[in-house]
């Protein structure tokens, strides 16, 4: 297996861990360096450690029949581990190989059809780093891909970590993301950039490292800048797949830009919440509704997604930390999935629209969220429809860090580092904030400081709408107070 020159001085020592693709990477580029002890040491270590674990697991029902990131971290180890050795040890690469050429296809379906990750930002870069580290493997050992590089969405896989990153350079912060993730160097970009002549990865990537430290697959991938300006990103984006991602904001290369992101798709995809039709803003350089993330994986029961199961006893993971409704108090149904039934991109406005009728079935027989950039993109609307079959509490929830001051009925102002932003309930008429806290108790997270922006209608019937207009205060003093409101069905 042969990778582009590594520097002379051999820097690389730091891919040396127990991981079979570090390992095998090391081992290759360091080969000639090596002394024999050392070289027998290390791929003894790659065999017990890595190899021979993981022709155990293809015979069982794990992941290598998985459709997430294990199923890329475990192939794409494993090939690379077992190709470095392939002249010495050729049985492993024989067997391993075909395993995960067999096996990979199930997990790189998932980019389908446009290049999205259903476990958020942060898998996605985990996913596609090992995806990078076995397909590279195979072509520079073998001499090619066998269809892999084929497969729907993984070239686009690029624009998901691009779109999904807002002005402040924070995730849209779904899934088990962690907390305030933000967007950071990912080599696995300029593989995408080389492999599919993306010049808009390339741009994307070098202006990364150009803010942060470059890493030693930066080398391994390495593509220059390009030479041209890329084409110019959209504004919107709709990403379909098994969580759907809508993306919308007013400018690019604009730290105080208004953003909103907002996903659909289906709560047990693994590392999800109880969280369809969760949206986060940013404007004016600072996050107002944002996601929590991921809590303590060690948790009792941290993995237990069934309906009842422990892991949505955690605040983080369940419905009543998300910016989504609730609905007689209660989460969303766990089993839930929810799909986009229309996406506009215009120059002046933009929404999407979210059936989420079965997370909230056991009330509503219909549920429906709209998400819109209104008034030349200056601020946005959250509205929600329902029909409900069951009277219930309804109550609408949105996450901040943000000091909220109730300022008269059904309007709040919202204040982060002198920044503000006014929320209004433009319906039901007559409705009103409240403020309660976010924070939790050890072993869980405790969120110190975050609050909850809260409209809770005690008994909701029949057909109902509500409506929030989130509004920055924007430097010329401009805030939007008002917005022409219509029924979701008539949105277009």
């Amino acid at each position: 297996m042969k990778y582009d020159k590594p520097p002379h001085n051999c820097c690389i020592i730091y891919h040396l861990n127990l991981h079979p693709a570090e390992s095998g990477v090391g081992y290759d580029w360091l080969y000639s360096h090596l002394d024999t002890q050392t070289r027998e040491r290390i791929k003894a270590g790659l065999i017990k450690n890595g190899l021979e674990p993981g022709l155990a697991a293809y015979k069982k029902q794990g992941w290598s029949k998985s459709e997430h990131n294990w199923n890329q971290v475990c192939n794409g180890g494993l090939m690379a581990g077992a190709l470095a050795i392939a002249e010495s040890e050729p049985q492993y690469a024989e067997q391993i190989v075909t395993a995960a050429i067999a096996s990979l296809p199930r997990a790189l379906n998932s980019y389908a059809p446009d290049g999205a990750w259903g476990e958020g930002p942060g898998y996605w870069s985990y996913a596609t780093h090992y995806t990078a580290y076995g397909i590279t493997a195979l072509q520079t050992a073998l001499g090619k891909d066998f269809g892999l590089l084929q497969i729907e969405g993984l070239a686009k896989a690029g624009d998901f970590p691009i779109y999904t990153t807002g002005p402040t350079g924070l995730f849209l912060n779904f899934a088990d993301c962690g907390e305030r993730s933000a967007r950071r160097p990912a080599p696995c970009m300029f593989w995408l950039a080389r492999t599919f002549g993306n010049s808009l990865y390339a741009k994307s990537e070098h202006d990364m490292i150009a803010r942060y430290d470059a890493s030693p697959e930066h080398i391994v991938w390495y593509v220059p800048a390009p030479q041209q300006k890329p084409p110019s990103k959209d504004l919107d984006r709709y990403f379909r797949g098994t969580v759907e991602v809508a993306v919308f904001q007013s400018a690019w290369n604009d730290p105080e830009a208004l953003f909103v992101g907002v996903k659909a798709g289906f709560n047990q995809v693994n590392h999800g919440h109880l969280d369809l039709g969760n949206f986060e803003l940013d404007a004016l350089g600072v996050r107002w509704a944002r996601d929590l993330g991921s809590d303590d994986y060690d948790l009792p029961g941290y993995w237990d997604n069934k309906t009842g199961g422990r892991r949505w006893s955690y605040y983080r993971l369940n419905s009543k930390s998300h910016n989504v409704p609730l609905l007689g108090g209660e989460d969303q149904d766990p089993m839930a999935k929810s799909k986009v039934i229309k996406f506009e991109s215009g120059k002046s406005s933009a929404f999407v629209l979210i059936d989420l009728a079965d997370a909230y079935k056991k009330f509503a027989k219909k549920t429906v969220r709209g998400i819109a950039m209104v008034q030349e993109r200056r601020a946005v609307l959250v509205q929600d429809q329902f029909e409900i079959e069951n009277p219930c509490e309804l109550a609408w929830g949105m996450t901040t860090d943000a000091k909220i001051d109730i300022k008269e009925k059904g309007v709040a102002e919202l204040t982060i580092r002198e920044k503000r932003l006014v929320a209004r309930v433009l319906l039901p008429a007559g409705a009103e904030f409240t403020v309660e806290s976010a924070e939790q108790k050890p072993p869980e997270k405790t969120n110190r400081g975050v609050r909850r922006l809260i409209v809770r209608s005690p008994e909701a019937k029949g057909s109902v709408r509500l409506a929030v207009l989130l509004s920055p205060v924007w430097k010329d003093g401009n805030v939007v107070k008002s917005v022409d409101l219509k029924p979701l069905e008539k949105w277009q």
